[in-house]
């Protein structure tokens, strides 16, 4: 059990909206296939949160015992080819048995060739064709299965940096007003009970919005933070958009509280007895996600139960005390 002493002070005035955590412009790296083939990913263990490496091969594609046979051997044959036009070219034009132009049009089918090959030629092992990421991350999805036949262009994976987040706060246009005096933000992802504080993730405020987008009646307003791998993009959060600050203002942890059919109680010690609570009514006003503001029901000075009030709770049903004390 402990207890807090009821005082006053700073309290900011909070906005409670839903939102959603998204990922930041261009955190997230498509990784597609470069050739026609098979797909076989490189480690067997590949799923989505794995971590990736600037360079590291995430699959090879291969091409041989399918119909279209083998896309790096006819890409070869081209190139061997090309060259070799290429060669009787600047013999024939030297004795301009051929104009310049026809020379030009051989020496651009050996360039064209001659890229395409060394191209993949450079990703080529015995597997097939490598396929990399170019930047570092983890693994956000993975479009194909293992064995899947792939075109070229077709993803593979999508990397995602996952350094900074956003997130995105839909706020009602009736507190449109009130936008220019947010600061900062508290938010509680969907999946736990855990509040978490931009001000401690290096977090900032990035846009404000300033029309809604014509489908809805929510206004926009977007902060960027660190993401510290506690969190999923995408996955919908309770957000306490945190305001201008008001002083003189009571205000207890969120755990004080008990609730019962609508109305808020929190346990107040008897003075001179400690092991006495007086069960009290109180008011509340806004919340930012771990102190709620006591707009009565209490006085300055009062110590009151802020971790383990639903124990003595308990205790007080249990009990033939009268009512109002738990012993």
């Amino acid at each position: 059990m402990m207890l807090e002493e009821v005082t006053k002070g700073e309290f900011c005035n909070v906005i409670k909206v839903s939102g959603q955590i998204e990922e930041t412009f261009g955190g997230e790296q498509t990784i597609a296939a470069t050739a026609d083939g098979i797909v076989t990913f490189a480690n067997s263990s590949m799923a989505v949160g794995s971590s990736i490496g600037a360079g590291q091969t995430i699959a090879s594609i291969s091409s041989r015992n399918i119909q279209n046979g083998d896309p790096l051997q006819k890409m070869k044959s081209e190139y061997e080819s090309a060259k070799r036009e290429m060669t009787r070219s600047e013999e024939l034009v030297k004795e301009k048995i051929i104009s310049q132009k026809e020379y030009e049009q051989a020496r651009l089918r050996y360039e064209t060739a001659r890229a395409a090959f060394m191209g993949t030629a450079l990703s080529s092992y015995p597997a097939g064709v490598r396929v990399s990421s170019p930047v570092s991350g983890f693994v956000k999805s993975l479009p194909v299965k293992p064995g899947s036949y792939v075109s070229v262009g077709d993803p593979i994976a999508v990397i995602t940096r996952n350094r900074r987040l956003q997130l995105r706060a839909e706020v009602p246009e009736s507190e449109f007003g009130n936008l220019n005096s947010v600061v900062s933000a508290n938010f509680r992802p969907a999946y736990g009970e855990r509040i978490y504080k931009l001000s401690e993730l290096n977090g900032k405020v990035v846009a404000k919005g300033k029309t809604t987008d014509g489908e809805s009646f929510y206004v926009p307003m977007v902060f960027e933070f660190d993401n510290i791998g506690d969190f999923v993009p995408g996955s919908y959060v309770e957000v306490f958009l945190i305001a201008n600050t008001r002083k003189d203002v009571m205000s207890l942890p969120l755990s004080a509280l008990t609730e019962e059919q609508g109305v808020y109680y929190v346990y107040v010690q008897v003075k001179g007895e400690k092991e006495a609570f007086l069960k009290k009514e109180v008011r509340t006003g806004q919340d930012n996600g771990e102190r709620v503001e006591i707009l009565s029901g209490l006085d300055v000075g009062d110590l009151v139960v802020v971790k383990g009030a639903y124990q003595v709770k308990l205790a007080a049903s249990s009990t033939s005390v009268p009512e109002g004390h738990s012993h």
